[in-house]
């Protein structure tokens, strides 16, 4: 089965546009490797990078890698999500495949995300998870307008996309070229009710910053990494 991961993100964020973000270093070693090493974990180790922006030194880095084997998919340089993985398709060959970003990292059950796809028998399935407030939240009475109490960026109470995927090959008949996946991709099968969820309450942290890369070498810092389940 294949893993198909969207790397052509750019590191403006990250204080360094010189550098595609799934290179950027957790622990010594790029954020894409920690991802690589997770789905390797569950016996999934045949990858196919989209690559775009700077994506000749994610083919260097990995270039020779023994480990596992991969495919390296030149898929733009501005093209947009749903689009990448429409470039790919003639490189799958199985009913279902896998898919994720290139800067998000958990300790989601790759399994147990498989085995929830085969039952619910759609085209595709997402993770979903409950993200952290980025800021504190404030309690107060309604009545006086008294603080009664403050709690420091406390898991919100929805779902959002966790970009981990399982899709069916019949994806491929939903891409259109210029989509962005999650916004028309989903559309277009949330209209034919070919979405289901998986609901991963685990560890996730997508790095959209530099702060959150710190926050990451951190957790592998003091060796209380969750998604290091190699």
């Amino acid at each position: 089965m294949k893993v198909v991961i969207l790397c052509g993100g750019k590191g403006t964020r990250m204080g360094n546009e010189k550098l595609p973000k799934p290179l950027f270093l957790i622990g010594g070693k790029p954020i894409l490797w920690h991802i690589m090493n997770m789905y390797d974990h569950y016996g999934l180790n045949d990858f196919i990078l989209c690559l775009g922006y700077e994506g000749h030194k994610i083919r260097d880095y990995f270039s020779g890698h023994k480990k596992w084997k991969i495919a390296f998919a030149d898929t733009g340089i501005e093209t947009n999500t749903g689009e990448r993985i429409k470039k790919i398709e003639h490189l799958i060959r199985s009913e279902v495949f896998c898919a994720t970003y290139g800067d998000g990292v958990s300790n989601i059950n790759v399994h147990a995300l498989l085995r929830a796809h085969s039952v619910h028998n759609k085209i595709a399935t997402i993770s979903v998870v409950k993200p952290h407030s980025p800021f504190g939240i404030v309690g107060i009475d309604s009545h006086t307008q008294t603080v009664t109490h403050f709690e420091e960026k406390p898991v919100l109470d929805h779902w959002i996309n966790g970009g981990f995927f399982v899709f069916n090959r019949a994806l491929f008949g939903y891409l259109k070229k210029g989509d962005v996946l999650e916004r028309d991709t989903f559309l277009r099968l949330l209209r034919n009710k070919q979405i289901a969820a998986f609901k991963h309450d685990g560890f996730w942290k997508c790095m959209d910053t530099y702060k959150d890369n710190l926050e990451l070498n951190e957790l592998w810092k003091r060796n209380v990494a969750p998604w290091r389940v190699w």
